[in-house]
């Protein structure tokens, strides 16, 4: 690492480079095709933004193009390179749909050296002549397998073909959809793959959960979990009409949520993620347009509301939670059948079952254990006065009676109830663990 950058490093508070970023950082700075494959933020971004600014010339033309799948990460990928572009004096940009062509041609006169986007838009410039790619030197595929396939490979494919014939490849993603052998075939130069999956250790503890849930009751269940100290999540549908019956209610309900949707203009959707950053909103309710790349500092939680349909869509769905060693949780809700399903799909994971414990989210049932002690030592007292009853010592007809009714309780004295009175709260009513079916 150049000097000037590793000094930024070290200011930053890293001490070390992460597997990806050391192990691209060669191969990018000697212009070098290439896949990098590793697991959810594990730092993939920095490996490809150190490497490439320290070999970006200020004031000569835009050097670096980078494709990202969705506004969200193109601006969360943009801040990254202006904040390190700071070192050297490297300007960047961001060109985006739904944001305000004009003004993107506008910044694309100054002529900055980075420029991130979404394969449309900047396909649109180019077919425009406002986007010239003739000193692009590296153009970077952010999220590969999701950008490679239907349409958008088409897109990038051309955005490649629009560049100088010589021009660096770079394919970045947490799972693998091709080969390196196939990409080598689809865009005509030798494509090298450094794989980090195995032997990266950023990842944190993550608890991948079950809870058992009715349809009916799934609103219900992110309002109590809203209410939880220090709870904030990404809640995920797969669908987008869900995700707007799901807000409309939360709202009436007062819970405090945003949503991130494809169909919202650029600026409804930077609000929302601002919110949600900021803390002043607990539930960030989105659709997989979310799931990749989203750096989300310290998020606590992510939430499928509805279970993903693919193992590889709940693998960078959970990445956003249990990032750069931070721990994170995953709360998969649903009836037995879909939680059943959801363990034949996604097989590398360990799924425990979640209780809400006194207004906490656990794996854990040691409350239960000491509820069960407790009323194991009253049966046992109850046992004992019994048995001084039998032997004719003097124990009170009273006190005999009050053990029994306290072993029954679970060490509690139940309260008396008019039965002649109508009550709405039937069944158990002092029960430890929150239940949803």
């Amino acid at each position: 690492m150049d000097k000037q950058f590793e000094q930024y490093f070290e200011q930053q508070g890293f001490k070390s480079q992460t597997a990806i970023q050391k192990a691209v950082y060669e191969p990018l700075k000697e212009d070098r095709s290439l896949m990098g494959l590793a697991p959810t933020g594990s730092g993939k971004t920095l490996a490809f933004v150190i490497p490439l600014l320290e070999k970006t010339a200020p004031s000569d033309g835009t050097q670096i193009l980078v494709l990202a799948p969705s506004q969200e990460l193109a601006v969360q990928t943009t801040d990254v390179f202006r904040q390190w572009g700071q070192v050297n004096q490297i300007k960047t940009t961001s060109l985006t749909g739904g944001a305000n062509m004009q003004r993107q041609i506008e910044r694309l006169k100054k002529h900055p050296e980075v420029v991130v986007g979404t394969p449309g838009r900047m396909l649109s410039l180019i077919h425009e002549g406002r986007l010239k790619l003739k000193d692009v030197q590296t153009v970077v595929v952010d999220e590969a397998d999701e950008l490679l396939k239907d349409e958008t490979l088409d897109e990038v494919r051309e955005i490649v073909m629009s560049a100088p014939v010589d021009v660096q490849l770079a394919f970045f993603s947490a799972t693998q959809a091709n080969t390196p052998e196939k990409l080598s075939q689809l865009f005509g130069v030798t494509v090298e793959q450094f794989d980090v999956r195995q032997t990266d250790t950023t990842q944190g503890e993550v608890i991948h959960g079950l809870v058992r849930v009715a349809s009916n009751k799934k609103v219900t269940f992110l309002r109590r979990l809203a209410k939880l100290k220090h709870f904030q999540a990404l809640v995920f549908f797969n669908h987008v009409s869900t995700l707007e019956h799901v807000a409309a209610e939360l709202k009436h309900q007062h819970v405090s949520s945003v949503k991130l949707a494809g169909h919202q203009v650029q600026t409804e959707r930077a609000t929302a993620m601002r919110k949600f950053r900021k803390g002043e909103a607990k539930l960030l309710l989105t659709t997989e347009m979310a799931a990749r790349g989203l750096d989300i500092a310290d998020l606590p939680a992510v939430v499928n509301y509805d279970l993903p349909e693919t193992a590889t869509a709940y693998t960078h769905r959970t990445g956003r939670t249990g990032r750069m060693g931070r721990d994170g949780m995953v709360v998969n809700m649903g009836d037995d059948h879909d939680l059943r399903d959801l363990r034949k799909l996604v097989t590398e994971f360990t799924f425990k079952p979640l209780y809400l414990l006194h207004g906490q989210l656990t794996d854990q049932k040691e409350v239960l254990v000491e509820s069960s002690k407790a009323a194991d030592e009253t049966k046992a007292d109850l046992q004992e006065a019994t048995s001084k009853v039998s032997t004719s010592q003097p124990v009170a007809a009273k006190q005999v009676k009050k053990a029994s009714k306290s072993a029954f309780a679970g060490g509690k004295p139940k309260k008396k109830i008019n039965r002649k009175k109508h009550s709405k709260k039937k069944g158990m009513r002092h029960k430890n663990i929150e239940r949803f079916e």
